[in-house]
């Protein structure tokens, strides 16, 4: 009986051959460190060296042929290289240039060509990641990869899984651009990290890792942000652009320093809201007229106010849209640019070097503009040399934080702002707040419970007897609402809605226009929220909870979700 462990000839063959390479190869380094001691250099053996992406693509692959060298530590601003040949013309020039980037320590070990060759082939692994610039490229084809890998939300933590932390840039954007999210939350809990998708302005939860990999990931979201990755207890903001084939994706990231390390939130900006139209926003009625009305004025000031995420940005690029001419100067001032429009000068605020709204307001107003846009009134400097821009022949457009339309003046007082000056200078405030559509795949009529009910029709009876007396005269019988029977909607939630009921996004505003009565009203001093309140609604303003309401009777959102977002 043969000896079990007696190896046939080709297996004796292989083993024999694998022997004499592993020799060789040993007999290659010994070479090589030898080299390196007559060099007055250190030697070092990569040939399995763990490197890190964040670590490898300090040097572009290119580079890193050329100077037959390759990066394979870093930690603070010390890099160790190890290279083929420490007198190679390219590598000097590499070193040259890091240094003058970074101020980098640079530590150069010797290596051998076999050492060389295989961390080079580490290169291949991240192929996912163009180049690294002011942002990263990602090419069409990963993306849709990663798209049919995911059908629904729950498909992001099978794919996060299973991936490698190369792959989790790519497939976070993926996910976040299948789902229409605007935000992609990166929370640190004492266990796991939560990633949530912000999606038609609800947080939705995707997946989940490991606390373990976080400094891994976070890492990379650093790096790519150009963040500095040895900053983890002060907040950090960064931003990089993901070159897709028909357009840039925009990318903002923030981090904090949290009780279990850092968290971030990566928010996405599609041109897509640069090229919205005036008439897309979703006012109507009064509401669109008294608007149109207002911006299209040579001089005065228009407001839009709300909280953060509301779609401020959006209703004043869609304004600037409409009113933008050849034969009008348009100039925009804004923290940060957040899309490019053609035929508008735009310039973005920094802070670092004192260029802030008021500074750059004064030197926008030497540029003889028609039309400024001040991306937000934020302080007393601002607010004075916007309101005395809309006093000596410009139309300027912002932004404020409030509540409501009726919250602007008083917040503007607030500010320091003089009640003299704002009055002949405000032409209208815009509030707005952003509510969910209706998916119309699984939309059906509901009835509401008593209570809502009878909610609704306190909030609706102005209106309706308002349009009673318009109907008087001719109007159409489609306005008129009849109380007693009012019919709205819900989604049950599909396949095409994701299981959410609802699916995009739509505005709801109101606009108090500023009249002859509004300004001896300021002017006066009799100056408060619940004043203005009053004042406007007395003139007929329909306001965001009752623009709500009509959207719900036409089915293109719910009552719950219109009760979600004004309260």
């Amino acid at each position: 009986m043969p000896n079990k462990l007696q190896l046939s000839s080709p297996e004796a063959e292989k083993v024999f051959k694998d022997k004499m390479a592993k020799m060789e190869l040993q007999e290659k380094e010994k070479v090589s460190q030898k080299k390196a001691e007559s060099l007055g250099f250190r030697y070092i053996n990569l040939k399995g060296f763990p490197i890190g992406d964040e670590t490898l693509i300090l040097i572009p692959e290119k580079k890193a042929q050329e100077a037959k060298a390759i990066c394979f530590f870093k930690s603070g601003q010390n890099i160790k290289i190890g290279a083929l040949n420490p007198e190679n013309k390219k590598l000097k020039e590499l070193i040259k240039d890091l240094k003058k980037k970074e101020d980098y320590n640079i530590e150069i070990y010797l290596i051998s060509e076999e050492s060389l060759k295989n961390r080079l082939k580490l290169y291949e692994k991240i192929f996912k990641i163009r180049k690294i610039v002011r942002g990263i490229e990602i090419s069409q084809e990963d993306l849709e990869k990663f798209k049919k890998k995911i059908k629904v939300l729950k498909d992001v933590n099978k794919e996060i899984q299973k991936g490698s932390i190369t792959d989790f840039i790519a497939l976070i954007i993926a996910s976040a651009l299948k789902f229409s999210a605007s935000d992609v939350h990166l929370e640190t809990e004492e266990n796991d990290v939560k990633i949530r998708f912000r999606i038609d302005g609800v947080l939705h939860q995707a997946a989940s890792l490991p606390i373990k990999i976080w400094p891994q990931i976070i890492s990379r979201v650093k790096l790519i942000s150009k963040l500095k990755l040895n900053i983890v207890n002060r907040p950090q903001d960064g931003r990089f652009s993901i070159f897709l084939t028909k357009e840039e994706l925009d990318v903002r990231v923030s981090t904090i320093p949290t009780n279990y390390g850092e968290s971030a939130v990566i928010r996405l900006f599609s041109g897509s809201a640069a090229n919205l139209s005036f008439d897309d926003l979703g006012l109507s009625g009064g509401a669109y007229e008294q608007l149109k009305e207002q911006i299209s004025k040579p001089n005065g000031m228009v407001i839009v106010t709300g909280p953060t995420g509301s779609g401020k940005t959006t209703t004043l690029y869609a304004i600037l849209n409409k009113l933008n001419k050849p034969d009008i100067k348009i100039i925009t001032l804004e923290d940060p640019i957040e899309y490019k429009l053609e035929g508008i000068i735009q310039s973005h605020i920094e802070s670092s070097k004192d260029y802030t709204f008021a500074s750059g307001l004064k030197s926008i107003l030497r540029q003889d503009p028609d039309i400024i846009m001040v991306g937000e009134i934020r302080d007393l400097d601002t607010a004075e040399i916007s309101i005395q821009a809309a006093l000596t022949g410009h139309l300027v457009i912002s932004s404020l934080h409030a509540n409501g339309a009726a919250a602007a003046i008083p917040r503007l007082l607030s500010l320091g702002a003089k009640p003299f000056l704002i009055a002949p200078a405000l032409n209208a405030v815009i509030a707005q707040r952003l509510v969910r559509r209706l998916c119309l795949k699984c939309r059906e009529e509901i009835k509401l419970d008593e209570e809502t009910l009878k909610k609704v029709k306190v909030l609706l009876k102005p209106i309706s007897l308002s349009r009673q007396d318009e109907n008087n005269n001719d109007k159409s019988e489609k306005e008129k609402i009849n109380l007693e029977e009012l019919k709205f909607y819900q989604s049950k939630g599909c396949k095409e809605c994701q299981g959410i009921g609802y699916k995009g996004r739509i505005g709801i505003f109101e606009v108090f226009v500023i009249d002859s009565e509004t300004e001896k009203i300021i002017l006066r001093s009799e100056i408060s929220e619940y004043k203005m309140k009053e004042i406007s609604e007395k003139k007929g303003m329909i306001t965001m909870a009752q623009d709500g309401l009509l959207k719900a009777l036409d089915g293109i959102t719910s009552v719950e979700e219109v009760f979600r977002v004004t309260g």
